[in-house]
């Protein structure tokens, strides 16, 4: 298959040209580059934005989540400081299950390390 500039790419997907600069900008989708430094869409790019369009109206998920998602993957160490703020925000919940006496135990520490 011949490969497609941006703005064939974006008549065949049914996204914009600014859409399609966007999403690489966002590391969504990254076509290569010609010799002339044109975007070039291949057959994996051309199904990349099928599927995120068909992503997007089966989950309800804006762009920004999903670039943020990709970052994720991208960068482990915003990973970990994420799963750890969300493990954080977890503690009411699982602070309501604990036995009283672990959770006595860990006001005793609070209260310890606070003084």
């Amino acid at each position: 298959m011949k490969k497609l500039r941006v703005g064939e790419a974006a008549a065949q997907t049914g996204w914009s040209a600014r859409m399609l600069r966007y999403l690489e900008r966002t590391a969504l989708v990254e076509p290569c580059r010609g010799s002339g430094g044109y975007r070039l869409y291949g057959l994996h790019e051309l199904n990349q934005l099928r599927s995120l369009r068909e992503l997007r109206r089966r989950f309800g998920v804006e762009l920004s989540e999903l670039a943020f998602a990709a970052r994720l993957r991208r960068e482990p160490p915003l990973r970990a400081a994420v799963d750890t703020w969300l493990a954080g925000s977890d503690a009411p919940a699982a602070r309501a299950a604990m036995p009283a006496w672990v959770e006595w135990e860990q006001r005793k520490h609070e209260r310890l390390i606070a003084a």
